[in-house]
């Protein structure tokens, strides 16, 4: 595989086993793993939580991120949040995460840098990153054009534990890999049939339980060997 492979953890808390103070303690061990390991996306999706523990959760996740990467300055992390601009301003995430019928990128970049005359947001880097989730080749030409800098495409793969109705096939996926803009892999993904995204043009792989439930410096070897 080709080691310029993107990858992209997005995270559940709920699978962790304890009580809440456990799972969340689990969660950032597991954030910071990522990061060490050369993630490139990490995803915060903890979407049940109210917005002020989300938004508490987010300030410990950013930091940890953003002390690794002071400590090391090769790594180069960026951690989004799922769908809540106003949350990822508020922690200085590197940027955020949307559903495909979600505000669009370009909606998101004038809240996060507002037009001329506005008061300049402090809390806010320079560009945000922006992914979006997508189910067909129309809604990534949509998300492209919009100015997302990436798009997760899914259902891939039916998941043995979540079986869906309609999974979108390695043939969609490569069709949507045409559009011009870099399309990661989810749904179903295991280290097994990753490579057949891959070929089929994918930019890299997204996953939660690829991550969650293994080492994720042994996975990121493997996912990024040549």
């Amino acid at each position: 595989m080709a080691k310029s492979c993107l990858l992209y953890y997005i995270t559940d808390r709920s699978a962790f086993p304890g009580d809440e103070s456990d799972r969340q303690r689990r969660l950032l061990e597991k954030i910071g793993e990522a990061t060490l390991a050369g993630v490139d996306y990490i995803q915060l999706r903890e979407k049940d939580l109210s917005a002020r523990d989300l938004e508490s959760l987010g300030r410990e996740a950013v930091s940890i991120v953003n002390q690794l990467k002071t400590a090391n300055p090769k790594l180069e992390t960026s951690l989004l949040i799922n769908s809540r601009t106003d949350i990822a301003l508020a922690v200085k995430a590197d940027g955020v995460h949307l559903r495909s019928d979600d505000l669009s990128p370009e909606e998101i970049r004038n809240i996060w840098h507002p037009g001329a005359g506005a008061r300049p947001r402090e809390t806010s880097p320079q560009a945000p990153i922006i992914g979006v989730s997508c189910h067909s080749p129309t809604e990534v030409a949509q998300a492209a054009a919009h100015g997302a800098n990436f798009v997760v495409f899914a259902p891939v793969f039916e998941k043995q534990a979540a079986p869906v109705a309609r999974v979108a096939g390695l043939n969609l996926l490569q069709e949507a890999c045409r559009v011009g803009i870099p399309v990661l892999a989810l749904g179903g993904i295991a280290l097994s049939n990753a490579p057949s995204c891959l070929d089929r043009g994918a930019a890299g792989i997204a996953a939660i339980r690829l991550f969650q439930e293994n080492w994720i410096p042994e996975v990121v070897r493997i996912l990024c060997r040549s």
